[in-house]
């Protein structure tokens, strides 16, 4: 049955003004399973004023009680958990146990923001002069909004919403048209947590909704998670229109692979981070490194029989590693790069394509796959293809590998698997990547540091969620007084000092 997916403003579900509305899919099934309302300019001024309106109360709300609301919410979360992972498995596609753990890791962010009352704590200097003291606090900065992508339709909003409320901020939340749903149950359990109405709002809608947001005026701050030609545009409009912005892009992360390296802990490490959620994580690791053609060639011998033997299906299957792609077209344009890496030479080693699952032959889906010689110039190694596709570009020494990694366009994580420490130190101080795993494949920092990369795959100056989170969602403010008492009377027409 195809249901209606509505917006969320003012503490409630609101259905669409002008009649738009985009088509949700079942990607096991291929088969519609809901009709999202599309907001147009007017929707966006309604949610935008529900927010401003509830803004003042709530930043002058404590600390302590907007941290016990995010505590309430926190508990709501974990009891049903389960809820919002299947809600995530419908209209994405992962299996459910990834679900689940996308929420988990969301789950951090909310644990993080719950101790609002010291990250905001200010600063205190006496006597920065004769009778004068200096102090600064953070300060929210009002309306903020989030726009975020189908690949985790739980985890990145709850790496945005949970640390700008803790600020004292409203927050409007624009998903992707593509995996809905999910944002409407954390809105309703932010309501049963206690949170007044208007500071959590969700408005559903496309590139129209999203130049609403970059241009109402009443908009402080845009969070933003997808692809880099689209952060580019975000960061790049939200600057114009003086917004702060951070908008973090789209990735081509590397694994290099030592010839010291635990082979078979690389391989499984590699067959987690290339395939799992089938591809479509920003952090996947889409091309391996090994160093010297020994090494590749022992890499590849361990890696061809696992993909050959990943269990694709449904998310709702139990058994299933790995589930379908969201979108029959983004299904496409994998099979597009996959033919693109035929056609430029590639060798392809395990052929994903023309997967079929009996009972499923209209889903969305594609195998596993691995392509060896491949080379930088080639299109499966420039570009983000998103997709369950590794491709092993060989390297002949380390040095050859880091300089890969440093030249290419993107630089949001990587990786390195060696028993050298000394190896694994030159690597860490030395790539030009934002976020480095030593023998982690998928190095996405926990919620107390901050996660971003650098390059093409961040705009704007703060990193997301962690300390750099709160900075970026408030605005510093620092006061110099100084009473009366013993002050000698007269102008000074000179540049104050501290004498």
């Amino acid at each position: 049955m195809v249901h209606q997916i509505p917006h969320f403003i003012g503490g409630k579900r609101v259905a669409g003004q002008d009649g738009r509305t985009s088509s949700v899919f079942n990607p096991a099934t291929g088969e519609q399973s809901g009709l999202v309302t599309i907001a147009g300019v007017a929707q966006v001024n309604q949610v935008v004023t529900a927010a401003s309106k509830a803004a003042s109360a709530w930043a002058a709300c404590t600390p302590l009680r907007r941290a016990r609301i995010l505590n309430r919410f926190l508990r709501i979360v974990e009891e049903r958990i389960d809820d919002l992972a299947d809600v995530i498995t419908a209209e994405h596609g992962k299996v459910h146990s990834d679900a689940k753990g996308e929420i988990l890791r969301g789950i951090e962010v909310i644990q993080f923001a719950t101790g609002a009352p010291q990250l905001l704590k200010g600063e205190v200097t006496e006597n920065v002069g004769t009778g004068v003291d200096s102090q600064s606090f953070r300060q929210p900065l009002g309306v903020v909004a989030g726009i975020t992508p189908f690949n985790f339709p739980a985890m990145v909003p709850m790496w945005m919403f949970p640390v700008a409320l803790a600020c004292g901020n409203t927050f409007i939340l624009k998903p992707s048209e593509r995996a809905p749903s999910a944002s409407l149950l954390m809105a309703e359990w932010l309501t049963d947590a206690g949170l007044p109405d208007g500071v959590f709002n969700v408005v559903q809608g496309d590139k129209e909704t999203v130049d609403a947001i970059l241009h109402h005026p009443d908009i402080s701050a845009i969070s933003f998670v997808g692809s880099t030609p689209i952060a580019r545009y975000i960061y790049e409009t939200a600057a114009r229109t003086g917004k702060r912005c951070q908008a973090l892009g789209g990735a081509k992360n590397h694994m290099i692979v030592m010839p010291d390296a635990d082979l078979d802990k690389a391989a499984d490490a590699l067959m987690g981070a290339a395939y799992g959620s089938a591809g479509e994580r920003c952090m996947a690791i889409s091309v391996a490194v090994p160093i010297g053609d020994a090494t590749a060639d022992a890499l590849i011998a361990k890696l061809e029989p696992k993909v050959r033997a990943l269990k694709i299906g449904p998310g709702t299957d139990p058994e299933a590693e790995m589930g379908p792609l969201v979108t029959k077209p983004h299904l496409e344009k994998v099979l597009g790069y996959i033919e693109a890496g035929v056609q430029e030479g590639a060798k392809l080693v395990v052929d994903g394509r023309g997967f079929k699952m009996q009972g499923y032959e209209n889903g969305y889906f594609v195998g596993g796959t691995l392509f060896d010689q491949v080379s930088t110039g080639m299109k499966i190694y420039k570009e983000e293809i998103f997709g369950p596709v590794l491709a092993v570009v060989r390297a002949a020494d380390y040095e050859a590998a880091a300089r890969m990694v440093n030249e290419h366009e993107f630089g949001n994580g990587t990786a390195i698997f060696t028993r050298d420490g000394d190896a694994a130190r030159e690597f860490a101080h030395g790539i030009k990547v934002g976020m480095v795993g030593i023998n982690v494949p998928i190095p996405v920092p926990m919620a107390f540091h901050s996660f971003g990369g650098w390059k093409s795959s961040l705009f704007g100056d703060h990193h997301m969620h962690g300390p750099e989170g709160v900075r970026f969602y408030t605005r510093l403010k620092t006061i110099t007084s100084r009473w009366p008492t013993g002050i000698r009377a007269g102008a000074e027409f000179v540049m104050p000092t501290m004498k």
